[in-house]
């Protein structure tokens, strides 16, 4: 008997249709995949087990037999990254940034740690939080998961420089020398501005405390050479997703680049162990052929690809700007990432505003500001530019699509110019 599926696969057409031709995407954590990476993905990897690591020669790691191809793929895409990213180790197993996240959590915090991150409302993400896995992880039976009091966890926020948008290297260095704590974190979701990695990690290794950094958002751009490269610098993990400013698919990585032997028994093993058997079994194999591929393009079109996208943003930024809708951090030139913060408080908010750019087509998220208390009603939007930038938009439509992001900002409907801006960027780049 057939199985009728008409209807599934006419929802699926509904989806491409409007988003890969009709939409402007503006979603900072989203990209889109080349054709090449989404080919791949339908294998026969996708019903198959490859726990452990690749078998080598006569050395047997995996749990499973049969997997002597996912083994070649999973070898190549490690060793590809490597050079990549100027690494030593890399763990490609984590299915997203955030597990792997997870992993080291799991592998390096124990109940009563402590941890130094950004908080939310400085851009942090939530996984680094007192809800999320860091936060969670370093809980005790009987504590509260609010921050202050006396059995609050032990997570403590980095200290910010006065705009809000830069860490302060120094007032962290005291914080670190006052806490010891087991981990400081660096790296944000809203995240304009590189972190001072050197300093912090530097100070840091004096005194035997782990930086992670994580990369979920930029690591694109740091694989591009035009945001910074946190390894190089002294973070001694630098976790990221495989699926925002790096167009590949849904996935994680986590990239170290540790010499010694006492430093890789001390953070890589770990680390390690916390993708397996910590946080994962099987690691979503079809995925791992197209990790692979987008790792290809971003070795021969990275460079030109991350340039772009942050003369991109600082092009939209500055438009916005100019025509009367604020732009965060202004003084230091929007950003040098791929994302802008803009605040819509005076007309109705992060959500409201955010719902109206929809009905014309303009898709992005409400996002908390600095000194924004409900995360649920935010005064700011995250606007990124790395998909529309894929599909070949210029500092030039830059300016088109400010013009048509201010006008619906204030009420105007604008779905028509928005489809009209889109069809003339339908073809990817950078592929």
């Amino acid at each position: 008997m057939t199985i009728d599926i008409h209807d599934i696969e006419a929802i699926i057409q509904q989806q491409d249709t409007w988003r890969q031709t009709q939409t402007i995407n503006l979603i900072a954590s989203e990209n889109t995949p080349s054709e090449a990476v989404r080919r791949v993905q339908t294998s026969d990897f996708m019903g198959r087990y490859a726990e452990g690591h690749p078998n080598e020669g006569e050395q047997v790691n995996r749990y499973y037999q049969g997997t002597r191809y996912i083994d070649q793929i999973e070898r190549m895409a490690e060793q590809e990254l490597l050079k990549l990213f100027h690494a030593r180790q890399a763990d490609v197993r984590p299915i997203s940034g955030n597990a792997a996240n997870t992993a080291l959590a799991l592998s390096i915090l124990r109940g009563g740690d402590t941890v130094i991150a950004n908080s939310t409302d400085a851009g942090g993400h939530i996984s680094h939080g007192a809800v999320g896995v860091f936060g969670r992880r370093i809980q005790n039976r009987g504590q509260s998961l609010k921050i202050g009091g006396e059995h609050s966890i032990n997570l403590h926020y980095l200290p910010l420089t006065e705009d809000r948008y830069h860490v302060d290297a120094q007032k962290t260095i005291e914080l670190v020398d006052q806490l010891n704590p087991q981990l400081v974190i660096l790296g944000k979701s809203l995240f304009l501005f590189p972190e001072p990695v050197s300093e912090i990690a530097a100070f840091c290794k004096t005194k035997e405390i782990p930086v992670l950094y994580d990369g979920a958002h930029v690591l694109g751009l740091v694989a591009g050479g035009q945001f910074q490269s946190p390894l190089q610098e002294g973070a001694t993990w630098m976790t990221g997703s495989t699926h925002k400013t790096f167009p590949g698919p849904q996935r994680g990585v986590i990239l170290s680049n540790l010499e010694d032997a006492a430093a890789i028994k001390k953070y890589w093993q770990p680390a390690d162990r916390g993708v397996f058997p910590g946080s994962s079994s099987n690691h979503h194999l079809h995925t791992l052929p197209a990790l692979l591929v987008a790792t290809r393009e971003m070795q021969r079109y990275g460079h030109e690809y991350a340039a772009q996208i942050v003369r991109n943003a600082q092009a939209l930024g500055r438009s916005l700007d100019e025509l009367g809708t604020p732009v965060e951090a202004r003084e230091f030139g929007y950003t040098r990432s791929h994302m802008i913060a803009v605040n819509v408080a005076q007309w109705g908010g992060g959500v409201e505003v955010a719902r109206r750019l929809e009905e014309s087509d303009i898709i992005l998220n409400y996002n908390m500001l600095p000194g924004d208390a409900d995360p649920r009603n935010p005064s700011g939007l995250r606007i990124g530019v790395s998909e529309m930038t894929r599909f070949g938009m210029d500092e030039h439509s830059m300016a088109e699509l400010a013009q048509l992001i201010h006008e619906s900002v204030r009420g105007k409907n604008v779905k028509s110019q928005v489809n009209a801006l889109r069809a003339r960027y339908v073809e990817m780049k950078y592929i």
